[in-house]
């Protein structure tokens, strides 16, 4: 297999992204009609999405070229009629390759290791940087410590607190045990509970997470972050490895769960093998790097950086609470999922409620909510944002009929992916439906539920949905209806089904 250029018949270009089911549906029609397809996957060369954009008018994947010729996206090759198809079909395997063909990346443009796939040729996708695990320097000690006498039943008043152990049974532990002087022992007490080896237990001794000298911090009563009792996805085993720069380890993991998700996604891209996801080996990697995240530092973080990191991570969280308790079918098993699938991070415990509406919406109530995820004592508060950012709803798992070109966000540039987003979702009409002829405008009923995030009014939302799209026939229908005045707005039902094998 050569180089694109050198082929001299045509060929049918789809800019995609890795996980897209609606661009899965699009290259299994491809594939039938056996023509020769370049898959451009607009995640690994973003260079090409200013382009893509320009040529198109849009800013959903996929995007479907026969040479030149755009399509659009996966209904308008769905809906093309037969005639119409077949005459594109012979368009792309009778006809040379026009000069002003849809771009391709510059890089890669090699045989792929793989081999030719769909009567063309398949971009090489290089694999995922390795993680490498460089163990702790106190990760030892721990272990140690795991097998040492020290952690037991240690009762204050009329309550036994199991796994625990004092301040000052630490200390002796590691003065008889280790040889160390007693203030080098507390500066080791307060390392570990600087690196979230362990936590003070809420309501046995002071709370500053300070340890030294003094009666307070002695009497303090102290677990493993490994034995504090929740049901964190990533719980149970202690993070050994050096902590990983936050940013770093989301993108990590939102690439491995994407590329897993995408390898159990059906042909047609209509469901997804989650029992068949379950037993990939990649998926154990997957769930070792997820315990590094125990005690991954949050506080640090920029607002760019949070944003990108909680992006990610939800998204990463919301397909490994499928693979471990099965994707929700009714409202209270939706409401139990969102409330208790949790990951520990930094020492906390963050559901995919206290991501979305405590850290990113700055810590507002969600729907059914009765009060805020965080109250004023809540450590988490500290991570939160200060005020709700809108645009996350278009980037916490896509379910439109047309993706947003990008599944994993960076900090460097996410305002951009994220209006990015918006607009994609607002392409798709199940985004926002405008009726120029009834002054109606029909937007989905994330909308409606986060209402006050897009200024708590029906004439703000619709000013926001307007500076919020892209330049097109929607838009301008929609300017119009706005200008003529008295614009009625109603929500779209919300499609909850489940995309489940089993």
């Amino acid at each position: 297999m050569g180089e694109f250029e050198s082929s001299p018949l045509g060929r049918v270009t789809v800019y995609s992204i890795q996980g897209c089911p609606h661009c899965m549906q699009a290259k299994a029609t491809l594939r039938r009609l056996e023509v020769p397809v370049c898959d451009v996957d607009l995640g690994r060369h973003p260079e090409l999405r200013a382009r893509v954009k320009e040529l198109t008018g849009r800013s959903t994947v996929p995007q479907i070229f026969f040479n030149n010729v755009h399509v659009g996206g996966n209904d308008d090759l769905q809906k093309l009629a037969p005639e119409e198809l077949q005459r594109l079909v012979s368009l792309v395997k009778e006809e040379p390759l026009p000069a002003e063909a849809p771009p391709l990346p510059e890089e890669n443009q090699s045989e792929d290791t793989a081999g030719e796939t769909d009567g063309g040729a398949a971009w090489h996708i290089p694999p995922l940087k390795a993680f490498k695990c460089e163990r702790d320097e106190l990760a030892g000690l721990v272990e140690d410590l795991k097998h040492g006498s020290v952690i037991g039943s240690q009762r204050r008043g009329l309550t036994l607190y199991k796994k625990s152990f004092s301040g000052e049974q630490l200390v002796d532990w590691l003065q008889k045990e280790k040889g160390m002087a007693r203030a080098e022992a507390c500066n080791i007490g307060q390392a570990l509970l600087q690196k979230k080896y362990m936590v003070s237990m809420r309501g046995c001794g002071q709370q500053d997470g300070t340890f030294g000298e003094g009666k307070d911090t002695m009497d303090t009563l102290y677990r493993l972050l490994e034995d504090d009792p929740h049901a964190a996805l990533n719980a149970g085993q202690t993070a050994t490895c050096s902590p990983i720069k936050a940013a770093e380890l989301s993108l990590l993991l939102r690439e491995m769960i994407l590329k897993l998700f995408s390898e159990h996604l059906s042909a047609d891209g209509k469901s997804v093998d989650y029992k068949g996801m379950s037993e990939n080996p990649a998926f154990e990697r997957y769930s070792e790097l997820a315990i590094q995240l125990q005690r991954v530092e949050l506080l640090s973080l920029s607002r760019e950086e949070k944003l990108a990191f909680f992006i990610n991570i939800y998204n990463a969280l919301v397909i490994h609470g499928y693979l471990r308790l099965g994707a929700p079918t009714n409202m209270w098993q939706r409401y139990r999922f969102f409330n208790y699938v949790s990951y520990l991070i930094g020492g906390e415990v963050f559901t995919l409620q206290d991501i979305e509406n405590g850290v990113l919406r700055g810590n507002r109530k969600g729907v059914a909510q009765l009060r805020r995820p965080f109250s004023k004592t809540d450590p988490r508060l500290q991570v939160a944002l200060p005020d709700a950012e809108p645009l996350i709803h278009f980037a916490l798992n896509c379910g439109a009929k047309g993706c947003p070109p990008i599944k994993t966000y960076t900090p460097q540039d996410i305002d951009s992916q994220l209006r990015t987003a918006a607009e994609a979702f607002l392409e798709n009409d199940d985004g926002c439906l405008v009726d120029s002829g009834k002054r109606e405008v029909r937007l989905s009923q994330i909308f409606k539920w986060y209402k006050a995030d897009f200024g708590g009014t029906d004439e703000k939302l619709l000013r926001w949905v307007l500076e919020h799209m892209g330049d097109s026939p929607k838009k301008a229908s929609l300017q119009g209806v706005l200008s003529a005045g008295k614009t009625k707005v109603s929500f779209l039902p919300y499609d909850w089904s489940s995309n489940s094998t089993h």
